[in-house]
């Protein structure tokens, strides 16, 4: 029996059970979900691959127009399944100073923005979902945790719980959140209306269960 049709965005920094939560959210209202930072993990990816150049601007808003993103169970470009290869190291290291590329970022907020339209409902993910690309959706959350609860999954997620990994996991979130907050171009924000969330000593299922009820509180009210 099909959900609600409602749009829900979530935002949050890493590490804060975003793709978790947006998963099981929209399964649990069969609604199709959608993870945003994934198409710039991919743009990041094929910059790389190509030697084109992390602050080469203009470069870098041509590939992500050129490119045919697939973001679903699997992440394809240009038909190639790049699931696993966009979540590497290197991939991490420069995708915040690629999503700040106006370019890169007004290529994909179209492309998010049409996703939507094209279904009328779903789930979506990422950083800037209910403050810039979406925000007139029906519901809008701010998903975050404690930096220390976040590194420590981070960590666990890569099989590492040993205290050398486990700095490095916070150092790059450190990092991650100081970019992503201070960039000029939709920063990580908590959206004007959007209900803040935090999961650090919460289970999953708690903040899933949280979510449906604002999405089934939001379709009552009146929503799609």
């Amino acid at each position: 029996m099909s959900g609600p049709r409602v749009v829900v965005a979530i935002d949050g920094p890493g590490g804060s059970g975003k793709s978790t939560v947006a998963r099981a959210v929209a399964a649990a209202l069969d609604l199709d979900h959608l993870d945003t930072g994934a198409m710039y993990r991919v743009v990041t990816l094929e910059a790389a691959r190509r030697g084109v150049a992390s602050d080469d601007e203009a470069a870098l808003a041509a590939l992500a127009d050129a490119l045919d993103i697939v973001v679903a169970e699997r992440v394809l470009v240009d038909g190639d399944d790049v699931t696993e290869e966009i979540r590497g190291d290197d991939v991490n290291s420069l995708v915040s100073v690629v999503a700040a590329n106006a370019g890169v970022r007004s290529s994909l907020v179209r492309r998010q923005r049409a996703w939507v339209e094209e279904r009328g409902a779903g789930v979506v993910e990422g950083r800037d979902i209910a403050s810039v690309v979406l925000p007139d959706a029906d519901v809008k959350v701010y998903l975050t945790a404690s930096e220390e609860e976040r590194a420590r999954r981070r960590a666990e997620e890569q099989g590492q719980v040993a205290s050398e990994p486990l700095a490095a996991a916070r150092a790059s979130i450190t990092a991650r959140d100081s970019l992503d907050s201070t960039r000029s171009l939709s920063p990580l924000v908590v959206a004007e209306g959007a209900v803040v969330i935090d999961s650090t000593d919460r289970s999953p299922a708690s903040v899933i269960a949280e979510i449906l009820e604002l999405a089934r509180g939001a379709h009552r009210d009146g929503a799609r």
